[in-house]
């Protein structure tokens, strides 16, 4: 048996002070208070024969509550996250403000055990990070997706 697979977009811009990522802060209550650790790429789960970008686009305007960029789409590969998860990310140029995300839910029992079905949002926010930060507050196996993308980047041609 394969493990689960989760897809997204990590958008980028070029900002005054350089480079700048917007990534997700994980929502619900076990993330309420953290922070190191509690943001990801906006990214969800697809099952085969579901084509990987496609799921990208889909979890992003899922969980977004918008619609994902045009492209072009740059490759990012894959990483294993510690749970067993394997994600796989496309980075694309775009600028999106934070403070037009609306959210889609999830429910759960909080607390646990309580027998109470409780709403949350998938993410309760979004926010653009220099690539330093980023790597700081990001789950740790995504890290590598902003390390890619700088390297893609540093080797794209002048325009």
């Amino acid at each position: 048996m394969t493990g689960k697979r989760s897809a997204g977009l990590l958008l980028y811009r070029r900002a005054g002070t350089g480079t700048e990522v917007l990534l997700a802060h994980m929502g619900g209550p076990l993330w309420a208070r953290r922070t190191a650790g509690a943001w990801t790429v906006p990214k969800g789960e697809y099952v085969p024969p579901e084509e990987p970008l496609a799921a990208a686009r889909r979890e992003f305007a899922e969980e977004l509550g918008l619609p994902p960029p045009d492209g072009p789409y740059v490759p990012l590969g894959e990483v294993r996250q510690s749970g067993g998860k394997t994600v796989t990310v496309w980075a694309a140029e775009a600028d999106l403000d934070p403070e037009a995300v609306v959210p889609g839910t999830f429910e759960t029992e909080w607390p646990r055990g309580s027998g109470v079905i409780r709403s949350f949002p998938e993410i309760d926010r979004v926010a653009w990070y220099g690539p330093e930060d980023a790597k700081e507050v990001l789950i740790t196996a995504q890290r590598a997706f902003v390390d890619r993308l700088l390297a893609h980047l540093k080797d794209e041609p002048s325009a």
